[in-house]
């Protein structure tokens, strides 16, 4: 991907969304997208994983687990099995398709870690910001079965299964059909996030 091309991917998100603070644009040009292709490479993937990698975690546990196929893996087909029809429409259309799983205990003892899906969270974070720092869709997604997730992909009973998520290049929106068409929205105000000394909201 060109830096043009880069630029006119953020661009959308921009067009749509201002921060009331100065922050890393990156963190607000991160959106998720369905109009989604392949035009990325294995290593552009395991680019992103470890990116992931580098999340923080309760007692470093790192507890996240990404179980993926390519769409040029016999697997991939497992994978698109999972979701709901909607979401096959345009995700079947990804580079690649994740899993993420994490731990629900601590490897170092045993005992439960209450902040496993915390943590996981802060990895698919870091995921998908390397994605957009690259020019890439990564989204998330749970609308799948996760059942069947830990059927078909035998993910053990210790780990829980967390989302779904789509990876690959950012395609036209004329691409996906209209109803799973989706621009860069906002978010609400700090007001209604945040409250000092007490829960008031």
């Amino acid at each position: 991907m060109t830096s043009q091309e880069l630029n006119e991917l953020r661009s959308e998100a921009e067009e749509n969304r201002g921060p009331g603070h100065e922050i890393e644009p990156l963190l607000y040009q991160r959106w998720s997208p369905r109009s989604i292709g392949t035009d990325m490479t294995e290593e552009d993937l395991e680019a992103l994983f470890e990116a992931a990698r580098w999340a923080p975690s309760s007692y470093n546990n790192q507890s996240w687990r990404f179980i993926y196929a390519t769409h040029e893996d016999s697997e991939f087909e497992d994978f698109v099995d999972l979701m709901g029809d909607f979401n096959t429409e345009w995700a079947g259309k990804a580079f690649a398709l994740v899993v993420i799983a994490s731990k629900t205990t601590f490897d170092h003892n045993g005992e439960e870690s209450i902040t496993h899906s915390f943590d996981t969270g802060a990895a698919w974070q870091n995921l998908a910001l390397e994605a957009t720092r690259r020019g890439l869709v990564a989204h998330g997604m749970q609308g799948f079965d996760y059942s069947k997730a830990r059927e078909k992909l035998s993910i053990p009973e210790e780990f829980d299964v967390e989302a779904m998520i789509a990876i690959g290049s950012k395609e036209d929106e004329e691409d996906v059909d209209e109803d799973a068409q989706v621009e860069p929205n906002g978010r609400k105000s700090l007001d209604e996030i945040r409250s000092k000394g007490s829960f008031d909201f």
